[in-house]
């Protein structure tokens, strides 16, 4: 889903850019209030693991392949702050170190990636949570639902930016159908990954778990 240069115009593109600086900057201040002296370094292994397992793609279908946005993930481990930021030092650095993802992009990709998963999955995960019994295997399964949710909203966020700067001649229908289709297949990955991972540290360290506290022990 890494956008390159030039495939949004430039107008879009720094439209983009001012909503990804004022959502970081909005984060920055968020983040002190989410993290302390024991989340903290697990804000820092969040964005290493996101920033390695993005860098594995899995097969889904027709020669297409995907990997983890990390959105949800970085959210429901150390909350949506932390989270945006999280997500917006993995794609600085995959720009800047394997121009994963174009530069002049950033803010598109900041945007896509790193808001509309950790906003659509945080807001999701909280609503869940707040309908299903409060136990860690809830959290859970809300994880899983927000994840898989987050992936094919992050392609609609995408559709709708091509549809308003979108450089080249394909069909919006075509993009739509493309984008959101197949992710909604990578989105089941994502789920996937995003609950095992959540589940796995909730059995070790609940305590470190943004979105289980306060949660029963079931």
């Amino acid at each position: 889903m890494h956008v390159p240069d030039g495939f949004i115009n430039a107008p879009t593109s720094a439209v983009t850019g001012v909503v990804a600086a004022g959502a970081v900057a909005v984060s920055l201040r968020g983040a002190r209030r989410e993290l302390d002296e024991r989340t903290a370094p697990l804000a820092g292994l969040v964005a290493a693991f996101i920033f390695a397992v993005q860098m594995l793609n899995f097969p889904v279908a027709a020669g297409t392949s995907g990997h983890l946005l990390g959105g949800a993930l970085a959210a429901i481990l150390v909350g949506p702050y932390t989270g945006v930021l999280c997500v917006s030092v993995v794609l600085l650095m995959q720009g800047i170190l394997f121009a994963d993802g174009g530069l002049t992009a950033l803010g598109v990709n900041i945007t896509d990636m790193a808001i509309v998963t950790t906003v659509v999955a945080y807001a999701l995960f909280r609503g869940l949570v707040k309908v299903l019994p409060r136990t860690r295997r809830s959290v859970t399964v809300a994880s899983f639902v927000a994840a898989l949710v987050s992936v094919p909203a992050a392609a609609l966020a995408f559709t709708l930016l091509y549809w308003v700067g979108g450089t080249t001649d394909i069909a919006i229908g075509k993009v739509a159908t493309a984008m959101i289709g197949v992710h909604v297949l990578i989105g089941i990955g994502e789920a996937a990954i995003t609950a095992l991972t959540v589940g796995a540290v909730i059995a070790v360290r609940p305590d470190l778990v943004y979105g289980a506290r306060g949660l029963g022990q079931r």
